[in-house]
């Protein structure tokens, strides 16, 4: 297989996870809060775990090999985790000044009686969520997709850390949407078109870049991921599972999370 049509493929099958999210969301009246918990752990896990142990680790190396100097690469990679930080970061800040967590899957009781509680008001905070993650999957997708152009089963393990990541998202989308419209379909449609920008972030980045690619880009491209993987992990995984009180659920996902991503590592060394 090319690998555009690999990266392109493992990008889609991430953004399209949000759909799962919004299946999720139907199959019960009350979201589970100990199954929120445990798949943002889960999904903070994969984060922390890929990005400090196998992506910071590859763009040091790739670095190194450009500069000819492991002082070098390992200072510019440091540069461009803490400047994926920082990009992420100014995205919460303006998403989190519009009142939008792109994390925060409510819960179906809070949704209750839509009369009380404005459908207008749900319909606008759902679109808006809508709009929150698809600007937040963005880089994300373009992450994704060169991750697997330099490096397949780096890729392979980006797109699940992202898939996984986007399932709490797709929840987030479609409980608001749903009962403040009272249609199944038109909230799975909006969970998934917050997603598909994933794809088309990558396809988009990739055009605007091919022509600056190299082993330098990709070393900084890489840093970058991984820090904005962690930024996430940290600063809206972790917080969003604690949320819902279920500690140890969220601690044992994240456990749970960091030994599936050093599984697959070990896996695709044979």
């Amino acid at each position: 297989m090319e690998p555009i049509i690999l990266a392109f493929l493992i990008t889609l099958g991430a953004g399209l996870a949000t759909g799962i999210g919004s299946f999720l969301a139907f199959s019960a009246q009350k979201t589970d809060k100990k199954f929120l918990s445990f798949m943002l752990g889960l999904s903070a896990g994969v984060m922390i775990y890929v990005s400090l142990i196998e992506i910071f680790q590859k763009s040091v190396i790739s670095l190194t090999e450009a500069f000819s100097s492991p002082e070098y690469g390992y200072l510019f990679a440091t540069l461009g985790f803490f400047g994926g930080v920082v990009l992420i970061y100014m995205v919460d800040h303006f998403l989190h000044d519009h009142h939008v967590n792109p994390h925060e899957a409510h819960n179906a009781s809070e949704m209750d009686d839509p009369e009380e509680k404005q459908r207008d008001a749900l319909l606008k905070m759902g679109t808006f969520t809508a709009l929150a993650i698809a600007i937040h999957n963005f880089p994300e997708g373009i992450a994704t997709f060169l991750s697997t152009l330099q490096d397949p089963a780096l890729g392979i393990s980006v797109g699940i850390a992202v898939a996984i990541h986007n399932i709490p998202e797709g929840i987030a989308v479609s409980i608001p949407i749903y009962h403040a419209t009272g249609s199944r379909m038109k909230a799975f449609w909006y969970s998934l078109g917050s997603g598909i920008v994933e794809p088309i972030g990558a396809l988009v980045g990739y055009f605007l870049l091919m022509q600056f690619i190299s082993d330098k880009l990709f070393g900084v491209i890489f840093a970058g991921v991984a820090g904005i993987m962690v930024f996430i992990a940290l600063d809206e995984l972790l917080p969003a599972a604690q949320k819902y009180g279920h500690h140890h659920h969220s601690i044992m996902g994240a456990i749970l999370g960091m030994a599936i991503m050093a599984l697959s590592l070990v896996l695709f060394m044979f």
